[in-house]
């Protein structure tokens, strides 16, 4: 029987690790996301959570002791942000290179300059290629949930790939809402133990990610290519799972009034419920709209995008990342290129805001879906607009 609470967020986050049986945390605190680790410290400290803290003295010594717990076959797990995520940019392409199956919470924040610990999805944009299953949250029930989700997803032997839980930093990171916790037996029942199959043995030494000429790189990149993608089947079974399980179901893509609406909303993160207020507000004006949010991030789900846009004549994306010279939204970006080749396609239109942790309100994402749907019918000079800029 599930455990109702008010909790922070962040905490709860903590409380899942330890629900989960973590063997080792190594990390270092950068806001937003330190009260996650703060939270597992106190637990291990306390005799609450049997692991191993490692009080690092960076991000990248954080990234780099992980990789050393994963390959020995510990539950691992780390938190980062922002600038920290930045700092250990180059090891998490060693994780994911290696088949290490880490989980990492990422509260997402922007980055400098100028100096921000607000929110926004500058980070997640930043690391997207590095070989990491990532996974989007919009509330606090969905970062419980899937943070369960995600070490039996990375863990799992078909997989074996590190994965990113990522929470929008302050929006939620620092949000106390109502939850469900399990409880440690269905946990227990939901998540098995981890048993690394290429753990590292001194009566058997090997060198992992050693020198690689040419002759063979393409080779082992195609095959982490191939693997990447081929887990999106074992994240549906997982979600499935999860659901027969605790009551509630996830998707790669979800959607919100959708069918048959001419005009679609794209977001990630927890924006998407605003925006749902949103669309409602639209709909009883008479206005044909619906919500799409973008739950899997990598691998990217195309097959469910096109699916779920399929009947659209406007598709207007929401972006929190600018990709700065280039098109406007690192999400559009792909959106577009997914759609690329299908036919019939919606008119699709960029907008970038809720930068640096600026909000956006219900008339805000009103006036973005209005003004979406006039570019698409009369065009526009940009490539994207820039949402709430003050003159």
């Amino acid at each position: 029987m599930a455990i109702k609470v008010g909790m922070e967020v962040s905490v709860a986050m903590g409380e899942m690790v330890k629900l989960a049986s973590a063997d080792v945390i190594a990390a270092y605190p950068i806001t937003p996301q330190t009260h996650i680790v703060e939270h597992l410290a106190e637990l291990v400290a306390d005799g609450e959570l049997d692991a191993e803290f490692i009080a690092v003295e960076s991000e990248h010594s954080a990234m780099s002791a992980c990789l050393g717990s994963a390959a020995v076959g510990a539950r691992t797990f780390t938190a980062s942000a922002g600038q920290g995520l930045e700092l250990m940019h180059e090891v998490l392409y060693v994780a994911s290179a290696m088949r290490l199956p880490i989980v990492m919470a990422v509260a997402n924040r922007a980055l400098s300059a100028p100096l921000s610990v607000w929110g926004d999805h500058s980070d997640v944009m930043a690391v997207r290629d590095t070989g990491w299953i990532q996974m989007f949250t919009e509330n606090g029930q969905e970062v419980v949930d899937n943070t369960l989700c995600a070490f039996r997803i990375a863990e799992h032997p078909r997989v074996l790939l590190p994965l990113m839980v990522h929470l929008d930093g302050f929006h939620l990171s620092h949000m106390i809402e109502p939850l469900l916790l399990p409880e440690q037996s269905e946990v227990d029942r939901f998540l098995p133990p981890n048993s690394y199959p290429l753990s590292l043995d001194p009566a058997r030494p090997v060198t992992m990610g050693d020198f690689a000429p040419p002759v063979i790189y393409t080779e082992t990149k195609w095959a982490q290519e191939v693997n990447l993608r081929a887990s999106k089947e074992v994240i549906l079974d997982c979600w499935k799972e999860f659901g027969d399980a605790f009551g509630r179901y996830y998707s790669p893509v979800e959607s919100y009034h959708s069918e048959g609406a001419r005009v679609l909303l794209l977001t990630m993160g927890s924006f998407s419920e605003t925006a749902m207020l949103a669309v409602d507000s639209l709909r009883s004006q008479g206005v044909d709209v619906g919500l799409v949010r973008l739950r899997l991030w990598r691998p990217f789900p195309f097959d469910e995008l096109r699916q779920a846009v399929k009947e659209a004549e406007v598709l207007i994306v929401l972006d929190r990342a600018l990709s700065v010279g280039g098109p406007g939204g690192p999400v559009c970006s792909e959106v577009k290129a997914a759609l690329y080749q299908v036919e019939p396609r919606p008119k699709v239109v960029s907008f970038v805001g809720g930068l640096g942790g600026r909000d956006i309100t219900v008339s805000g994402f009103e006036e973005i879906i209005k003004r979406g749907m006039d570019i698409a019918e009369k065009g526009s000079a940009s490539e994207f607009e820039m949402f709430g800029v003050r003159e």
